[in-house]
């Protein structure tokens, strides 16, 4: 292969380097098949795979001290929740699905906490760094009360297994800890902590959590790998979760009540009935109103709640025609790049596989399944069971890594109602 380098010189380029060239991180820059080798832009490349270089942070994440807006609190008997790493707002929704009362959500990505704000009106915020939050800070904006349930959901991409870099010794890995450290001045209820399944496989963090939560909230805490589409998502995401009560009862996975699947005898969900009424798009086009009627139970679950037939949030990413044509002429069901088995074309009657954040600068996942195209944000939010009324805010890019890093809200609202059986 013919290569002109420029920048600086290389010590190698062979095939492998070569081979890093057709990589999307690169081709994002330097566009297809690039006449130019550029060294610079291939170093980052090269770096997302290699485990001694130190991962780059998103750039929306708040670097400042903690920045605190005051919600309402609301005056009923609901169970009370503080959420930490919180996020776009995924377990904070599904609990109140479940009856419970959302608090608190504290997160460093402001993107995702404006989609939070803007989807859980009176509930307090605190924008920043875990590290830099106090127990003092959250206990403040409680106005006395007393915590129901602490939920973490902790940041996964040091044990997920979509992470080129993932090892043990990975620091987002031992942030488990700052919530310990909530568990033990907070004194809930009720601790829930989730991940991402690969945290099974990394060292033993999952015997190490279950011991240092237990000891921390005077607790028995016990971890479970749930599978979403057990729950109504359409989605094949597994999460592993853990849950403690405090006062010597031991929680029972098992009151977690699955709503479908062969135990059931009511079918998993599929791409179809998920997103199929959603307009048809053509790359950058936006539509703002629904063109059909919902033809599947869970398209009426999702649009239960939308007034004057407005749909949010459905914009078509812009490709290249290169990108238009690699999804076009990828089958349904299969890999649209070779390298990159997880990056499909949907099929209509399948389950999603695993939406995930995709990083700093995330592209698009999956191609649609009829669509020349990938998923719009409306359609990863179907994927995830976040219903039409819930906005995100950020635009495309960052609305991306807020929902690959959601939790599903139905999955969230499962385990919710069996915890709330213990309060």
């Amino acid at each position: 292969m013919p290569v002109t380098v420029k920048s600086k010189p290389y010590k190698e380029i062979d095939s492998d380097v070569l081979t890093l060239v057709e990589e999307p991180a690169y081709q994002l820059k330097m566009g297809e098949n690039p006449d130019v080798i550029d060294l610079e832009v291939l170093e980052e490349v090269i770096n997302v795979w290699d485990k001694s270089v130190k991962v780059e942070e998103n750039g929306y994440y708040w670097k400042g001290d903690p920045f605190i807006t005051k919600g309402k609190m609301l005056e009923n008997d609901k169970p009370l929740v503080v959420e930490l790493f919180c996020g776009c707002g995924g377990t904070s929704l599904g609990f109140e699905m479940a009856g419970f009362n959302i608090a608190v959500g504290c997160d460093i990505h402001q993107p995702s906490i404006g989609t939070f704000q803007t989807n859980h009106a009176n509930v307090s915020t605190i924008l920043g760094d875990v590290r830099k939050v106090t127990p003092k800070m959250i206990s403040e904006l409680l106005d006395g009360r007393q915590i129901d349930v602490l939920i973490g959901g902790v940041p996964c991409q040091g044990f997920s297994l979509n992470n080129r870099k993932r090892h043990e010794n990975d620091e987002r890995n031992l942030l488990y800890k700052e919530f310990i450290r909530f568990v033990k001045t907070l004194k809930p209820k009720v601790v829930v902590l989730e991940n991402v399944s690969g945290m099974k496989s990394t060292g033993d963090f999952v015997e190490t959590i279950e011991k240092d939560l237990s000891i921390a909230g005077n607790m028995k805490v016990k971890s479970k790998l749930l599978f979403a589409p057990d729950y109504g998502v359409p989605q094949s995401r597994t999460r592993l979760v853990f849950v403690g009560i405090r006062g010597g009862k031991e929680f029972d996975f098992s009151e977690i009540k699955k709503t479908h699947g062969p135990e059931t005898g009511k079918p998993y969900v599929t791409v179809k009935e998920a997103i199929g009424d959603l307009p048809r798009l053509n790359p950058n086009e936006t539509a703002i109103k629904y063109k059909k009627e919902p033809f599947s139970d869970y398209q009426k679950l999702m649009r239960k709640n939308i007034k004057n037939n407005s749909l949010t949030n459905h914009k078509a990413p812009n490709h290249p025609k290169d990108v238009i044509e690699k999804i076009k002429n990828t089958k349904p069901g299969t890999p649209m790049y070779p390298k990159f088995k997880q990056r499909i074309r949907l099929a209509w009657d399948i389950q999603s596989p695993t939406q995930v954040s995709g990083g700093i600068r995330p592209q698009f996942q999956f191609g649609h399944p009829s669509d020349e195209r990938g998923l719009t944000i409306r359609e990863r939010c179907r994927l995830q069971s976040f219903p039409d009324n819930f906005i995100v805010s950020g635009g495309i890019v960052q609305g991306r890594v807020q929902t690959g890093n959601a939790v599903p809200p139905f999955l969230a609202k499962a385990i919710a109602l069996a915890i709330k059986k213990y309060l």
